[in-house]
């Protein structure tokens, strides 16, 4: 009997213990890798944009240290 009744209890509770737990379903499940394959693509060109600011970066701050040498 008490079994019939936590059967009863999760399935009216389920979609709140879902979001309540941040537990996946099926659904969730179902475009994994489509998802997981534009993170890695979008990681790719954060660390292009990376590299290529921190050369920028390094160009300028060498700029500037010659600047600052022409003033002394």
């Amino acid at each position: 009997m008490r079994f019939d009744y936590m059967g009863g209890y999760l399935d009216r509770r389920m979609k709140h213990l879902i979001e309540e737990w941040n537990l996946a379903t099926r659904n969730d499940l179902g475009d994994l890798y489509s998802r997981l394959h534009a993170i890695e693509d979008e990681a790719r060109t954060c660390a292009g944009f990376e590299a290529t600011a921190s050369a920028k970066l390094t160009e300028l701050e060498k700029r500037l240290e010659h600047l600052k040498g022409m003033r002394r």
